[in-house]
């Protein structure tokens, strides 16, 4: 990111701020840090309590400085180590950076970075950080250091996050849980025995439970919205080519997977977004970017929503996530918009998921590929989850043109949804299909029958998305009568992330979910 870029993001932040009355935003915490197991007060009471935005103003300001929100967030990282969500600490490097920052006077802070000292954690997969190794939760990628950073990473630097660690993924985010035999299990903060979702449930686990307000996360059938649906939390899958994937890999998966952040308030995503999308070196297609931090104080009036409810997977959808999404209906009813049942029979969508299964394990093995020519060795079978494994057999004997016609019915889908919202400026249905599972119902260490049957379940209202290129979000609105969270989507047309951004806000403030606390710890 340019210089220009950052300083016009510092003026759109403290424009922001202004305009939100730097209220700091109620965060998600556990009932006491003392409860927690630690025997003592953990740092900074109240840090569990404040978004992103809100810690940025306290640094700005000098009522707290950088190495006391690090220390903050390293405290709760170790001491909410039950839910397994840390993959790699990063921690001296980010002390070497807060020391450097806490001596500044008013001045030196003003004039820095939007996000100067703000902690923050990568997703361990798919993204590189210099000097440090992303093992993409596989054994076969465990000591696969890092030479240079990825573009989203340089956007993230220089907006002044404080990369402390990275966050727990399954193999290759290959499933909607966050499980591997590298890490073991990451679990739920709302309850231990539940999964987080995937595959970027260590960033929705560490956020959940108070350890960081946003963390970034990726997206290639739902790896965004099924964790922060199972967690309790925001967050939205952008459009295709949004936000930066390389610099090795443009598109990711032909454009399946995309990257951005889940985070207890609307209004750091929209920050974080505003910060690091558009378009990088080598980008040919991608859709115009917008000012979403505008987006947050214009509630929106009168959408038509498509109001979607099938799994067309044809293995049904439980009975509480049908009755969060009407739920939600009836909020965006109540909030002034005209909510009507919709069809999606038009869409190509079993054969869309087949042509998933041909472009996400393709993907897969070139990933392994490339880093037996690193090292100059073949991976094991040994050293892969047995249902990535079989994919990856599998995929050596795709053709071309199978990829080809696996994008092109990506493209006819596409149309099909694009022809939609011509009449309609949201699509609503559940999140997923199914409630959080239990631990070990989606692992990829199982036979592949079971997983099937348990996954489709996961991402049947997420996956088309992706395969069509277009934003999505979940946002959390309803909790089971058991006390699991359980989100509610609703998608854009191409390029649509403001109109997402716009409607959370206003639904963020109707029915407010940040004093939501997971209980699991306590």
């Amino acid at each position: 990111m340019s210089e220009r870029a950052v300083a016009q993001g510092r003026r759109e932040f403290l424009k922001a701020g202004a305009a939100l009355g730097g209220a700091a935003v109620t965060g998600l915490g556990m009932a006491s840090p003392a409860a927690a197991g630690t025997g003592s007060a953990l740092p900074l009471p109240d840090y569990e309590r404040w978004d992103a935005t809100e810690i940025a103003r306290r640094i700005r300001r000098g009522d707290v400085k950088p190495g006391e929100v690090l220390e903050a967030a390293i405290a709760r990282a170790e001491a909410y180590s039950a839910i397994n969500a840390v993959a790699a600490r990063h921690f001296d490097r980010a002390r070497e950076l807060a020391r450097q920052l806490d001596g500044a006077g008013r001045a030196e802070r003003e004039a820095r970075a939007p996000l100067a000292g703000v902690p923050f954690a990568l997703k361990d997969l798919g993204v590189a950080l210099k000097g440090t190794v992303t093992t993409n939760g596989c054994a076969f990628f465990k000591d696969a250091v890092a030479d240079y950073d990825s573009t989203l990473v340089q956007r993230y630097q220089a907006a002044g996050l404080n990369i402390f660690a990275k966050l727990t993924s399954p193999e290759f985010g290959q499933t909607g849980t966050t499980e591997s035999r590298l890490f073991g299990l990451t679990r739920n903060p709302w309850n231990l025995e539940r999964s987080t979702g995937g595959s970027s449930g260590g960033s929705a686990a560490a956020i959940a439970a108070g350890v960081l307000p946003a963390a970034h996360a990726s997206d290639g059938g739902g790896s965004i919205r099924i964790p922060a649906s199972h967690c309790g939390l925001f967050g939205l899958k952008p459009s295709r080519g949004l936000m930066p994937m390389g610099p090795r890999v443009l598109e990711s998966w032909l454009g399946l997977s995309v990257t951005n952040v889940i985070s207890r308030s609307v209004r750091d995503t929209a920050l974080l977004m505003q910060l690091s999308q558009g378009p990088e070196a080598g980008t040919r297609t991608a859709p115009p970017t917008a000012d979403l931090l505008a987006a947050l104080a214009k509630a929106p009036r009168g959408l038509r929503i498509g109001l979607f409810q099938t799994n067309l997977f044809g293995s049904g959808v439980h009975p509480e996530c049908l009755e969060a999404s009407n739920k939600a209906a009836t909020l965006c009813a109540g909030l002034g918009h005209h909510v009507e049942p919709i069809d999606l029979s038009a869409l190509p969508f079993l054969e869309m998921a087949g042509s998933m299964g041909v472009v996400t394990s393709s993907g897969m093995l070139y990933s392994v590929r490339e880093r037996e020519k690193a090292i100059g060795r073949e991976g094991r079978e040994d050293e892969f989850e047995p249902i990535d494994w079989r994919s990856m057999q599998k995929a050596k004997t795709y053709t071309a043109e199978q990829i080809l016609a696996a994008r092109n019915v990506f493209d006819r889908g596409a149309r099909v949804l694009d022809e939609l919202f011509a009449r309609y400026d949201l699509i609503l249905s559940p999140t997923t299909a199914a409630l959080p599972p239990k631990l070990g119902e989606l692992s990829l260490d199982q036979p592949f029958e079971d997983f099937a049957r348990n996954a489709v379940q996961a991402s049947a209202f997420t996956s088309m998305f992706n395969m069509t290129g277009l934003p999505a979000m979940s946002v959390p609105l309803h909790w089971s009568a058991e006390g699991l969270p359980i989100g509610v989507q609703f998608a854009a047309p191409y390029g649509g992330e403001a109109r997402l951004i716009a409607l959370a806000a206003q639904l963020e403030k109707a029915a407010p979910w940040a004093d939501r606390r997971p209980p699991a710890l306590a």
